[in-house]
């Protein structure tokens, strides 16, 4: 039996309420003149003719009430229901219906006209995902979107009522133990017992959900049935489905509760034309970007992958001039300032020159401090910032290259932004080849967001996104050696934005337009640009890296004709490649 835990105006007058019966009287009104069975319910696997949308409302609100009242009289009331199986979703769900309430004696109303469990914004629900989830519900609760895509803790039923343990010693009541309602032949998810709730001293209750395997393929199907609503511009049948998709998710654990919160919440800005800000454009990226790589080791791969090959290309030069597309923090150079210090023979001379936004002072800020680290290790060093609105505004004259400089261009998750203006890639790789550097060193996610069908790309970010929600599952929470809540928490935020602009964004304001490895060596090769294997040492050096981050377990570094791939499990997830100009 399932229910939802909805708005307070939709409360019966016994303290129950019913999401079928919400969905009912919401959707009745705009069906009405259609003949067949209901569009919104067949799209979730219900088969209601519209004309008995009343009496089908009536019949669960029937049901629910004979349910809410079992608890008077155990053996007669729920007793054939725990042994017998019922069948979850069923296809004639007004046949159904009647079965039900004829199994079960009626019984009072409850004698409060208000329940503190229907009453209460929280619950506490079932989550093996970690401590994010209540930061996730309220992430939700803060969007732009009201509370139709609040996650709803519903799916709970009213167990059999047991009285305190305070009330009477064990031996002068005894009290049978109680049966749980089965849902579906899969094992129910259980709950924490404990009363979360103030209850009458006569009884408390637990909670019984409806298996969240069986809710989450249809949770699945909901997000791509909305995916195709919005592609086919079918607005009204996609606004229903992005307000069930809160419904289905809450019963789901840690990392797919997460992923569907942010799809739902992108395919509603879609819905609603309520689109979000560039990602890129913020100050507060670059923070979540720094809790992303305190989280995870996906950035400290790349960098660490791109400065081998920098490294490489330098070797033998006394003068050496790196350009870095997106500055950022500047934490990738450290460590290569680092490495050249220890270099046989001696340091080179060190020049950096860092690409931002016009209104960041970080690029001044960012010289400064590598300024002071290279005086600390003896490394004489120069710094530039260059402000630019797009990598496309940049001229090789800007760098100011000099004779004699062995020069390496570094993007790391920059070039992909370009796709999103005709031309712009191609400009900015011919600027790059006038710059005639030894090594150009590219970072990109391993996906494929930029094509044309909307439903396509869709599916992709889906199943790439859920990957890596899923891994930073793994990473935990708090605890020695273990990365914080915060830094979790910040990284979700910042892949979030991400998916926000996938999905809800188009034009150039979509501009995380990820492309494959394949794709990129396409482009790369036209613009002039030959692949320089980054070897197997490389590939040894990122394992080690690996083993050092929580083990590495999860995560694999794969080798692709010269370049290296990161993924969690079988997915590869970013690839780090190096060109030269042929």
């Amino acid at each position: 039996m399932k229910r939802d835990h909805m708005n307070e105006e939709n409360f019966s007058s016994s303290g129950s309420c019913s999401s079928s019966a919400g969905k009912a009287k919401m959707w009745s009104s705009e069906a009405e003149d259609s003949a067949g069975f209901d569009e919104l319910f067949a799209v979730l696997g219900y088969k209601v003719n519209t004309s008995d949308m009343a009496e089908v409302a009536l019949k669960i609100k029937q049901l629910e009430e004979a349910m809410g009242g079992a608890h008077h009289a155990v053996d007669g009331g729920l007793s054939q229901l725990a042994s017998d199986t019922v069948h979850y979703n069923p296809s004639d769900l007004s046949s159904w219906l009647d079965s039900m309430i004829s199994g079960l004696n009626p019984v009072p109303e409850f004698g409060s006209s208000s329940d503190p469990f229907l009453d209460s914004s929280t619950i506490t629900t079932a989550d093996n995902g970690g401590g994010g989830g209540s930061l996730a519900a309220q992430m939700v609760v803060d969007s732009d979107f009201g509370s139709d895509l609040i996650s709803i803790p519903g799916k709970a039923v009213y167990p059999i009522t047991q009285p305190p343990p305070h009330t009477l010693p064990p031996q002068h009541h005894h009290q049978p133990q109680a049966k749980k309602l089965k849902t579906s032949p899969y094992p129910t998810a259980t709950m924490n017992t404990e009363p979360v709730f103030a209850r009458p001293a006569e009884s408390t209750r637990s909670l019984v959900l409806v298996d969240s395997q069986e809710n989450g393929v249809r949770l699945v199907h909901t997000l791509m049935a909305c995916a195709e609503a919005v592609q086919k511009e079918n607005f009204k049948l996609a606004e229903a489905l992005v307000k069930n998709i809160g419904s289905l998710a809450v019963s789901q654990p840690g990392s797919m509760r997460k992923v569907a919160t942010y799809f739902a919440e992108a395919l509603a800005r879609r819905i609603y034309r309520l689109y979000p800000t560039n990602p890129q454009e913020s100050a507060f990226t670059d923070l979540l970007e720094t809790h992303f790589y305190e989280t995870c080791p996906y950035l400290k791969f790349a960098h660490f992958t791109a400065n081998q090959a920098i490294l490489e290309a330098f070797a033998g030069q006394n003068r050496v001039h790196v350009i870095d597309l997106g500055i950022k923090q500047g934490m990738q150079w450290p460590a290569l300032l680092q490495a050249l210090a220890l270099r046989p023979g001696g340091p080179p001379r060190f020049r950096l020159t860092g690409v931002g936004p016009p209104s960041h002072d970080q690029l001044n800020e960012v010289g400064w401090k590598l300024a002071q680290l290279a005086q600390t290790i003896n490394i004489e060093f120069e710094y530039k910032g260059v402000a630019a609105n797009s990598l496309a505004d940049l001229d090789a004259s800007m760098f100011d290259v000099k004779e004699g400089e062995a020069v390496a261009v570094n993007s790391i998750f920059e070039l992909h932004q370009l796709l999103a203006k005709t031309g712009a890639i191609d400009k900015v790789l011919k600027v790059v080849t006038e710059l005639k550097p030894a090594i150009l060193t590219v970072v990109e996610q391993e996906a494929n967001h930029n094509g044309a069908v909307f439903l396509d790309r869709f599916n992709e970010s889906l199943h790439y996104y859920s990957t890596l929600y899923d891994s930073l599952e793994s990473c935990g929470g708090g605890g020695d050696g273990a990365v914080s809540d915060q830094d979790k928490v910040m990284s979700e935020v910042y892949l979030g934005r991400q998916i926000c602009n996938v999905v809800a964004c188009e034009g150039v304001e979509r501009v995380e337009r990820h492309e494959t490895l394949g794709q990129w060596r396409v482009r790369l090769g036209w613009a002039g640009f030959g692949a320089v294997n980054l070897g197997s040492n490389a590939y040894k050096q990122a394992s080690m890296l690996l083993a050092l981050f929580a083990g590495g377990g999860g995560y694999v570094v794969e080798e692709n004709n010269g370049c290296l791939l990161l993924g969690w499990h079988t997915r590869p997830l970013i690839a780090t490649s190096a060109w030269k100009i042929r």
